[in-house]
């Protein structure tokens, strides 16, 4: 057991350890969500832009390995966790303030055309975002780490049922409370009304966030013991594996490639239609700010039963690959309801798809976060966290960069009159791709990889001892 661990965790300290996880769900409909919307439909910011400079904030997702690493290997004030995951905590936060104020500087530069000004601006929207990036990879791979370090393999799969169940939570609660307080700003367009409100709105936010994160972690990890009484233990710390050892161990099993694929695929399965969802509701069925804010509440509600009811039902009867691959099934099928139904124009009926499509991420996320901590060796949990949550930050990143840009093509493509088949050939595109991430996982073997990796990490060690 690592000496900065704590065995075991209640359900209370379960859930009040969720609250960070609820902070970063409620930041996701912020950014991916409201911001997105913003820079579309108001600012009139191109898809392609809005899509790339978003995934800023993922393609600074190597960084996971690394920080995962360090958190594994340099304690600050005596403790390898809490300490990182305050510190990002504090400049994503920082960050996401100073956002506000840009978005409307580059959107006031873009109609100018004056250069270099307005790519400099570019430059430095992109620039934030890859800050942020950094700061939320800072804060949460330390934090996953943290559960690994915190849970048994019997108690992890309630932990990660209840912990996401607090992150689909804080998504209900961010797109409530984008629809609560921007109310007032339905039908405004001028961007001297909006960034004031926005700017106020997404202060109170960081403060609320910050405060959460420090109640969320706060006692959750002792001091470590000090170095001279874990001599003995070399062979059995966390930091004893380094670098280049996480590296060969990372590579010593093929079933490492095939879960990386996987998580991919699923992840572009579910969060392709990120960068024009707000705006599919806004253009196709007429909705205004607060109304396409409140789809991320009927997602979000979806897959907190989605993933309660897969944690407490279905993975205990069918087992977590059975369950990834119903998920997977799932989730095909509701993408194909999001893309018919635009053809209707239903407001009622896009707010049930999305109810049901996110009962199918649920379930499916459920499965894949068990196996996902499965597939991770406890010697090296910072570093197995960094390289899963590397290929879910690269796929949301791709997601950004290839849903607004698929936007754009299916905008200058003469598919048809109207705003929809642009969506379309979105939604179309990311219905494959949750097919072929349903094939891959059909290669994915959890009992191959414990075999690989073990025999791997013996080997290392041994080296390391001799």
């Amino acid at each position: 057991m690592n000496a900065s661990a704590r065995p075991g965790l209640t359900v209370v300290s379960t859930l009040r350890l969720g609250l960070f996880q609820a902070c970063l769900g409620c930041l996701a409909v912020v950014f991916a969500g409201m911001l997105n919307r913003i820079m579309i439909s108001e600012l009139a910011f191109p898809g392609l832009l809005v899509g790339g400079a978003l995934a800023f904030e993922q393609f600074v997702a190597p960084a996971r390995v690394l920080f995962g690493q360090v958190s594994d290997r340099h304690p600050l004030a005596g403790r390898r966790r809490v300490p990182y995951v305050l510190l990002g905590a504090s400049l994503f936060c920082l960050l996401a303030v100073v956002a506000v104020p840009l978005i409307f500087h580059v959107g006031a530069l873009l109609p100018t055309g004056e250069q270099p000004r307005v790519a400099f601006a570019i430059a430095a929207l992109c620039g934030l975002f890859a800050l942020y990036g950094l700061s939320i990879s800072l804060a949460s791979t330390p934090y996953l780490a943290l559960v690994i370090d915190r849970t048994s393999e019997v108690e992890r799969p309630r932990a990660v049922g209840l912990i996401w169940c607090m992150l689909t939570l804080g998504i209900v609660v961010g797109a409530i409370a984008i629809s609560i307080s921007l109310r007032s700003l339905d039908g405004v367009t001028d961007p001297a009304v909006l960034q004031p409100a926005l700017m106020r709105f997404m202060a109170t936010l960081a403060l609320i966030v910050f405060a959460l994160t420090v109640v969320a972690t706060w006692g959750m990890e002792r001091p470590r013991e000090p170095r001279a009484s874990m001599e003995g233990q070399a062979s059995s710390r966390d930091d004893s594996v380094t670098l280049r050892q996480s590296w060969a161990l990372i590579t010593s099993s093929r079933q490492v490639l095939i879960f990386f694929g996987f998580l991919i695929l699923f992840t572009l399965g579910l969060f392709l239609q990120d960068p024009i969802l707000e705006s599919y509701g806004a253009q196709v069925f007429g909705m205004p700010i607060a109304a396409t804010a409140q789809l991320n509440a009927f997602w979000g509600i979806g897959t907190l039963v989605g993933l309660l009811v897969a944690g407490l039902w279905i993975v205990p009867r069918l087992g977590k690959l059975p369950t990834a691959r119903l998920g997977c099934q799932l989730i095909a099928g509701s993408l194909l309801l999001l893309l018919l139904s635009g053809l209707s124009r239903s407001v009622p009926l896009l707010q049930l798809v999305m109810l049901l499509f996110g009962l199918a991420a649920g379930v499916g996320t459920n499965s894949a976060l068990c196996l996902m901590l499965d597939l991770t060796l406890p010697e090296a949990a910072g570093t197995f966290v960094g390289v899963w949550g590397l290929a879910q930050a690269l796929s949301r990143a791709l997601g950004k960069v290839l849903g607004g840009g698929l936007f754009d093509l299916g905008q200058a493509l003469p598919f048809g009159p109207g705003p929809y088949p642009a969506f379309a050939l979105v939604l179309l595109v990311e219905l494959f791709i949750s097919l072929a991430a349903l094939v891959l996982l059909e290669r994915v073997n959890v009992h191959r990889f414990r075999q690989d990796t073990g025999r791997s990490l013996e080997r290392v060690l041994a080296l390391e001892i001799g």
